[in-house]
C-alpha cells in the first residue's frame, strides 16, 4: 500500500526542499498567526515558487474570515484548504463555494465517540484529518501541532473509505505502528520533524519520509 505524506507547517526554503526532494505528496503552509509555524503571504508566495505541480500546496486556516481568506488565496497559489478550527459543516460548504478549492476538515479525537463528527461533513469535506483533541487542562495549546497522539486502537475496523488523513504525534519511530493499527494511507506530520516548535529540521523530514516510503 502506497502511503502519502503531508509535511505541515513549512516555513523555510530548506524544509520545503527537503520535503519535495524526499517524496512528500503535500506541503502545508500555516496561516494562523498564533502558531510558531505561521507564514506571511510574502513568505508563502516565495515558498510556493519552488513547489512542483506534482506536489499539492495546502493552506491551513483556523476559523478564518472571508476577507483574510480572499487576501491569501488571491496571492498564494494554494491547491487545497485545511480547516483546523471549529468550522461547522455549513461554513465548510461556504468556503468551498467561495474559493473553488477542495477542503480538508480536521476532527479532533479523544475517544471513539468523536468519530461521529465524520457524518456531519459527509459530502462536504473532501477529506477528513484526524488529529488529537487538546486536553482541557492544557495551557498555551494550539488546534494542532502539539506533538500529542491519540489512541490509534480506537480505529478498530471502521468502515470508512480512504478519504481521511492520520495526524497527531507522529514521528519516524512510531509511524509504522500507527499505520499498522489504523490502516492509514495518508499521514500528516508537523512537530515530529522539528527540533523546537516552528523550526523544521530537514534531516528529520528526510528521515520520516524515507521511513514511510519503506513501509509502502
Amino acid at each position: 500500500m502506497a502511503i502519502s505524506v503531508k509535511i505541515c507547517g513549512i516555513n523555510t526554503l530548506d524544509a520545503m526542499k527537503a520535503s519535495i526532494e524526499t517524496g512528500s505528496s503535500f506541503v502545508g503552509l500555516v496561516f494562523y498567526p498564533p502558531s510558531p509555524r505561521s507564514v506571511t503571504v510574502t513568505e508563502a508566495v516565495n515558498l510556493a515558487k519552488i513547489v512542483p505541480p506534482t506536489v499539492k500546496k495546502v493552506g491551513l486556516f483556523v476559523d478564518v474570515s472571508d476577507k483574510t481568506l480572499r487576501n491569501i488565496t488571491n496571492d498564494v497559489p494554494l491547491d487545497i484548504l485545511q480547516l483546523h478550527g471549529k468550522e461547522p459543516p455549513q461554513r465548510v460548504k461556504q468556503i468551498k463555494q467561495f474559493t473553488g478549492l477542495p477542503v480538508i476538515k480536521a476532527i479532533h479525537i479523544e475517544n471513539s465517540g468523536d468519530f461521529s463528527e465524520i457524518e456531519k461533513y459527509a459530502g462536504i469535506a473532501d477529506k477528513i484529518l484526524f488529529d488529537t483533541k487538546v486536553p482541557k487542562n492544557s495551557k498555551n495549546s494550539l488546534p494542532g501541532g502539539n506533538a500529542l497522539a491519540f489512541d490509534w486502537k480506537l480505529f478498530g475496523n471502521q468502515p470508512w473509505e480512504n478519504h481521511w488523513i492520520l495526524s497527531g504525534g507522529l514521528n519516524a519511530k512510531n509511524i509504522s505502528e500507527a499505520v499498522n493499527l489504523t490502516g492509514a494511507n495518508t499521514v500528516d506530520i508537523s512537530s515530529g520533524v522539528e527540533i523546537k516548535p516552528g523550526q523544521k529540521d530537514p534531516k528529520l523530514i528526510k528521515q520520516f519520509l524515507q521511513t514511510v516510503l519503506a513501509l509502502s
